[in-house]
C-alpha cells in the first residue's frame, strides 16, 4: 500500500507556477528565504509525516485514549512522535522569531497542516489547538502571562485548548453559564463546565494551557458580556515554574464515530470553589478576541479536509492501479481478454477525476487564502490593498471551511466506493479517512453556521465590497484564460457561470435582508456549495491557464496526434494536460449542476419554511 499524503508535484505548482509565492521574499519580512527554505521545511514536513505519523494512525484509532480517575491517556505510540514535532519545532512555524516561531510564510506552513492531518489528524489536530492558545497569549497576553506561558506553549512543552461550548449552550456561546468572580490580587475564580473540548486532558505534556470564554458577575447578558480567561491545569509561579494543581477537572471522554487517538473532553472548573484564571485582554472583549483564534482554527480544519481526502484520492488512485478486475468496456465480449487494472473502467476515472479535481481545486483555494495572508502582512503592502486582502480572506474563510470538509467527506467515501468492498474493512485506511473527516464539518462552527455567516455577514459587508472584489478576481483569471485558444471554450462556459452567481448572490441577498429571510436561510447551505463549487472552478481554470502557457513550451506547435505522443513520453507535459483535462471536466460536467442549483436558489421556495411541525411526519 502507497504511503502518499499529497502530490510533492501539484503541491509545487501551486505554490510556484499558480501562486508564485517566491514573490513574497522580495519584501524585508521574508528576505532572508527562498524557493530552496521552502522546499527544505516541506521536504523534512513529508518526510516526518510519512515515517513517523502514518505509521501510527491505524495504531492510534484502535487504542483510542482511555479515562480513569479524571486522568486522560492518549495511544502510547504518539508520545514518541510528539517529541519528535516538538524538536522540528513544527507547531510555531508561521510565527515571528522573537515569540519562539521559524518565521516561515503561513501558506508554507499551510502545506505543512495538510501534510501532518492527512498523515495522523488524531496527533495533529492538537498542534493546531495548541498554536492557537498561544496565537491568544501572543496578541492579548499581558507581558507577564506571554513571559509566564508563550515559548513553552509554541515549543508544545505546554499544549493548548479552546473551552467554548457548554452543554445548554451548544453553539450559541452568548448562553454559556460559566461564571468569574474576581479576587482582590487581579486573578478571577471560575465556575462551570465545558464540553466537546479537544484535547483538554491528555499525557503528552506536563501543563495544558486553556483559553475559557466565561462571564463576569454582573456582565450583560448574551455575547456583549463574555470575557476570555486563562486556566492552567498547574498554576504557574512567577518563575515560571509549575505549582499546584488547579481546580479544573475531566470529567469524561467521549466514545466518537472516529478521532479516536483525539481525546474530546468534559471539563468541570471551580467544583471546589478554587479554580483560578487570568483574564486575557479586557473584560467583556472576550468573544471578539477568540474569534481571532476562531478563523485561524476554521482554516486548521480545512486543511484536516483536504488533508484527510488527498490521503483517500491517492490511496484510491493507487489502488485503481494496482487491482485487475473485469475486462476492458471495448472487450466485454471477448472470452480471452485478460482483466485490466480498474482505473481503465469508465465508472472508475469518473470517480477518480471527481477527487482529482475537487482535491487540486481545494488545495489551490485554500493555500491562496494563505497566500493573502501572507500578502496582507507584507511590509510593502498598501493600507487599501491590506483592507482588500483582510475582505477576501474573510469572505473566503467560511467556504474554505465548510465546503472543504463536506466535499473532503464525500471525497472519502468515494474512495470507499472506488475500493469496492474492501473499502468498508479496517484492513484498508480509507475506512478510517472516512470516519476521521466526519468531525470537521461539525467542530469550530457547523456547516450550516459557515453558509448563515456567508449569507448573513459576509455576502453584504461593506456593501457587497467583499463579494466584488471576488468578483473581480475571478475576472482577471478568466480574462486571461480567453486569451489562450486551448482554454478559450472553457473561460466562456465558466464567464456564463459567474454572471449567474451574480444574479443569485442578489437574489439571495435582497431575500435574506427582507420578507423572505427565512426562505433566503433554508437555502444558505445550497448557496454556499454553489459558491463552493464556483470557487474550486476559479482554480481550476486558473490551473488550466497556467499549465496551458507551461504545455506550449514544450510541444510547441504539435498537432493532436504528436501532442499525444509528447504527453504519453514527457511527465511534465502529461501533468500540464491533466490540468487542463482537469479543469474541462469539472466546468463542463460539474459546473452545469451548479448552475442547475442556482436556479433552485433563485425560485426561493418556501417549503423548507412553510412545512409546520407536525408535517414532517415522525408521531
Amino acid at each position: 500500500m502507497a504511503q502518499l499524503l499529497n502530490d510533492r508535484r501539484d503541491v509545487q505548482f501551486v505554490l510556484y507556477e499558480q501562486l508564485d509565492i517566491e514573490s513574497l521574499t522580495k519584501d524585508p519580512k521574508y528576505a532572508d528565504l527562498n524557493r530552496k527554505t521552502f522546499d527544505l521545511v516541506i521536504s523534512e514536513a513529508r518526510t516526518l509525516a510519512t515515517k513517523e505519523l502514518l505509521p501510527i494512525s491505524a495504531e492510534g484509532d484502535r487504542e483510542g485514549c482511555s479515562f480513569e480517575n479524571g486522568e486522560v491517556k492518549v495511544p502510547e505510540s504518539f508520545h514518541r512522535v510528539y517529541q519528535l514535532i516538538m524538536e522540528g519545532e513544527w507547531i510555531a512555524l508561521s510565527d515571528d522569531i522573537d515569540v519562539g516561531g521559524q518565521g516561515m510564510p503561513q501558506v508554507v506552513k499551510m502545506v505543512v497542516d495538510e501534510l501532518f492531518q492527512g498523515a495522523n489528524t488524531c496527533l495533529a489536530v492538537g498542534l493546531g489547538l495548541t498554536h492557537g492558545a498561544g496565537k491568544l497569549v501572543e496578541i492579548y497576553g499581558t507581558e507577564e502571562q506571554k513571559k509566564l506561558y508563550l515559548k513553552k506553549i509554541y515549543s508544545g512543552e505546554w499544549s493548548g485548548t479552546m473551552a467554548l461550548t457548554e452543554p445548554e449552550a451548544g453553539s450559541e456561546v452568548g448562553e454559556l453559564t460559566t461564571s468569574a468572580k474576581k479576587n482582590p490580587d487581579g486573578t478571577y475564580s471560575i465556575t462551570g463546565n465545558k464540553i466537546f473540548i479537544t484535547q483538554a486532558e491528555n499525557n503528552l505534556t506536563e501543563n495544558i494551557i486553556h483559553p475559557v470564554l466565561a462571564r463576569v458577575e454582573g456582565a450583560a447578558k448574551g455575547s456583549r458580556g463574555i470575557s476570555l480567561f486563562l486556566v492552567s491545569k498547574y498554576l504557574v509561579n512567577e518563575d515560571g515554574t509549575m505549582g499546584e494543581r488547579n481546580d479544573i477537572e475531566c470529567t469524561g471522554i467521549e466514545e466518537k464515530i472516529g478521532i479516536h487517538g483525539s481525546p474530546t473532553c468534559s471539563m468541570a472548573m471551580g467544583g471546589k470553589g478554587t479554580c483560578i484564571g487570568t483574564i486575557l485582554g479586557k473584560e467583556n472583549d472576550g468573544l471578539k478576541n477568540m474569534f481571532h483564534m476562531m478563523n485561524e482554527a476554521r482554516l486548521f480544519v480545512a486543511m484536516q479536509g483536504l488533508g484527510l481526502s488527498s490521503t483517500a484520492y491517492l490511496y484510491a488512485l493507487n489502488y485503481a492501479r494496482e487491482r485487475f478486475q473485469g475486462r476492458h468496456i471495448t472487450k466485454l465480449r471477448d472470452p480471452d481478454a485478460l482483466q485490466v487494472p480498474i482505473i481503465e473502467h469508465p465508472d472508475i476515472r469518473r470517480m477518480l477525476m471527481m477527487m482529482k479535481a475537487s482535491v487540486e481545486g481545494l488545495r489551490s483555494l485554500n493555500y491562496y487564502v494563505g497566500f493573502c495572508m501572507d500578502k496582507a502582512e507584507l511590509e510593502t503592502t498598501g493600507k487599501e490593498e491590506k483592507k482588500r486582502l483582510n475582505g477576501l480572506i474573510a469572505l473566503m474563510i467560511p467556504i474554505c471551511k465548510a465546503h472543504t470538509t463536506e466535499r473532503g467527506f464525500e471525497l472519502c467515501n468515494l474512495a470507499i466506493q472506488i475500493h469496492g468492498g474492501a473499502g468498508a474493512c479496517r484492513e484498508y485506511p480509507v475506512e478510517q479517512l472516512l470516519r476521521d473527516i466526519k468531525i470537521a464539518t461539525i467542530y469550530e462552527g457547523t456547516t450550516g453556521i459557515q453558509a448563515m455567516d456567508l449569507l448573513g455577514r459576509k455576502l453584504g459587508m461593506n456593501k457587497g465590497q467583499l463579494f466584488q472584489d471576488f468578483i473581480d478576481e475571478v475576472g482577471k483569471i478568466i480574462s486571461a484564460a480567453k486569451e489562450q485558444p486551448r482554454i478559450k471554450g472553457l473561460a466562456d462556459n465558466f464567464d456564463a457561470a459567474m454572471e449567474k452567481l451574480k444574479v443569485t448572490a442578489s437574489t439571495i441577498g435582497k431575500a435574506a435582508g427582507g420578507r423572505q429571510v427565512e426562505e433566503a436561510f433554508a437555502l444558505a447551505y445550497p448557496f454556499l456549495e454553489v459558491f463552493g463549487d464556483m470557487s474550486i472552478a476559479w482554480m481550476l481554470l486558473w490551473r488550466a491557464s497556467a499549465a496551458t502557457t507551461r504545455l506550449a513550451k514544450i510541444v510547441g506547435d504539435a498537432d493532436e496526434k504528436k501532442l499525444a505522443d509528447k504527453i504519453a513520453k514527457n511527465k511534465d507535459a502529461a501533468f500540464y494536460d491533466g490540468q487542463i483535462q482537469t479543469a474541462r471536466y469539472f466546468i463542463t460536467s460539474v459546473i452545469p449542476k451548479t448552475m442547475g442549483m442556482m436556479d433552485a436558489i433563485n425560485n426561493l421556495d418556501g417549503a423548507v419554511a412553510k412545512i409546520s411541525d407536525a408535517g414532517f411526519g415522525g408521531k
